[in-house]
Formats: structure tokens, C-alpha cells, sequence
């Protein structure tokens, strides 16, 4: 009997804690729904966000670090060849940069301008009549001139015009005979005054009358040149031919002589060795 009781008792204590739980469940689903939404606010209330800088700086620490990760997983070469690396993209020593400022000058101003002191210099020794004019003068006509002395007129090609303007006081030039039976060097002239309007591009009556050529702004030019003295023996243009191809091939002083390489200029520049050496000729005999 006794025992019975006891169960009993057992019995009883667990419905009323049943009950109690039961209780408790039904109060939470009956609460007002204003409730339920502040409590619910409160619990999943959101934190305030850092600042985007101090977001940055938190997070610049990590991004250096996988940057530097990287780095070194890419590159994993020994300390010598990192430097070495390091050092060709430097950038170029100052001796370097003025050379290509000094290569830079040197386009702008273009090739240096040749400068010569000899010449040559072509002229018709027979008769040939242009518009009623005849074109003859041969190194006996500029003798027979008042002191030996004549104006090189006529001159109707710029580069040719462009050497006689390039013409000094004092300089020598060879005499040529051209557009004649034996063409070659006859005698040798100086040059006695440098270059000068020619006068022959205004005169409607001349030959080398230029209709084009203005009286401000002129074209043309001329120097005046001197007899010196005919050369030992006349040089023709055959010999001066043999020697320039046998130069060409062996090399020698007129393997670049402008009578071959610009045959048809008036006015020809020669260098010191092409004029000392058609000079020489004149003691070979042939």
C-alpha cells in the first residue's frame, strides 16, 4: 500500500510539470504580434559598419601580404638574379641620354656640307650658234679678255649655280673643253671674284635669257675667273677616263670624280687628290 502511494505521488508531479511547460508554450504564442517585432529587432539588430577608410586600412595589411605571397611564389629566383633585374629597369646613365640628344642635333642639322677648294669647269672651244648667239669660248678667248679676265656666265643648273656660290677668292680651276672634237683639260684659271647676280637672265636678246628669274629675287649667278696659265700638255678626256676606271676597280684619287659620276654639270668640285693628280699628268708622256 505504502508503495502505491509513492508511485502515485510520482505520478502526479510529473502532469503538474507537463502542465507547467504547456503553459509556458501557450504564454509565447499568444503574445502580441508589436512584441514579437521589437524583441525581434533587438536580437537580429545589425552592427554598425566601419567607415570605408578604416575598412581600407584594416584590410591593406592582408592585401600587401597576398601581393607579397604571390610575389614570391612567381618569382622564386636567388637574391642575385632579383637584383640584377631590378637593376636594367633603372633608368639610363646620363652619359647615355647626352649622346642621343647629341645624335638628335646631328639629324637636325643634317650631313655636314662637303667643302672644297678646287674646280672644274666646262667650256665650249668652237663655234655653236643658240638663238643667234655663238656659244664659243675656249681658254684662248679668255686670254685674249681685258687682264685675262672674264665672267662665268650662262650657268642655267641649280647644283652647278650652288658650287659657284660655294667659290672663294684665290681658289684654282681646271679649264675644260667640252662639246668639241677632243674634249679634256687645257688649262688652269682662278677665281677672282665670288659669286654675283648674272645679268644674262635679264637680257631678252642673250641666250640664257630665264623669263621666270625676278629682278628682287634673282636666280642665277656667276663668278669671275683669271687666266693662269695653260697646262703643260692638253690632258683629254680619254686618259682621265682610263685612269678613273682603272681607279674605280683598284682604288685610287678619281675613283669618285664628279666629270664620271656627274658628267653632265657645267661646274664641278674636285678634291685636293683629284687635283694634284690630273696635275702630275701633265709630265707623263704619252
Amino acid at each position: 500500500m505504502f508503495m502505491v502511494d509513492i508511485i502515485r505521488t510520482r505520478e502526479r508531479s510529473h502532469s503538474v510539470q507537463y502542465l507547467r511547460c504547456c503553459t509556458r508554450l501557450l504564454k509565447t504564442l499568444t503574445k502580441p504580434v508589436s512584441s514579437c517585432r521589437v524583441q525581434t529587432k533587438k536580437v537580429y539588430k545589425q552592427p554598425r559598419m566601419p567607415s570605408p577608410q578604416r575598412k581600407r586600412a584594416k584590410s591593406e595589411p592582408a592585401d600587401a601580404k597576398k601581393l607579397g605571397d604571390k610575389t614570391s611564389k612567381a618569382l622564386k629566383v636567388p637574391e642575385g638574379k632579383m637584383l640584377t633585374k631590378r637593376k636594367s629597369k633603372e633608368p639610363a646613365p646620363r652619359r647615355k641620354s647626352s649622346a642621343k640628344a647629341s645624335a638628335t642635333e646631328e639629324e637636325c642639322m643634317g650631313p655636314q656640307k662637303n667643302v672644297y677648294t678646287y674646280w672644274l669647269m666646262k667650256s665650249e672651244p668652237e663655234s655653236r650658234l643658240e638663238n643667234g648667239v655663238d656659244m664659243k669660248f675656249g681658254i684662248e678667248d679668255l686670254k685674249a679678255q681685258p687682264h685675262q679676265t672674264a665672267c662665268w656666265d650662262g650657268v642655267r643648273n641649280y647644283q652647278a649655280r650652288n658650287f659657284m656660290k660655294d667659290m672663294k677668292i684665290g681658289q684654282e680651276v681646271f679649264f675644260y673643253h667640252s662639246n668639241c672634237k677632243e674634249p679634256g683639260i687645257a688649262g688652269i684659271m682662278k677665281i677672282v671674284k665670288e659669286a654675283y647676280v648674272d645679268h644674262t637672265q635679264f637680257d631678252k636678246k642673250d641666250a640664257h635669257y630665264d623669263p621666270t628669274s625676278q629682278q628682287e629675287n634673282p636666280r642665277w649667278f656667276m663668278v669671275d675667273v683669271q687666266f693662269v696659265r695653260m697646262t703643260k700638255r692638253f690632258i683629254p678626256l680619254t686618259e682621265l677616263k682610263r685612269y678613273y676606271q682603272e681607279q674605280t676597280a683598284t682604288g685610287g684619287p678619281l675613283k669618285n670624280m664628279a666629270l664620271f659620276t656627274r658628267s653632265r654639270l657645267s661646274v664641278q668640285p674636285l678634291t685636293k687628290e683629284e687635283y694634284e693628280f690630273i696635275l702630275s699628268l701633265e709630265d707623263v708622256k704619252t
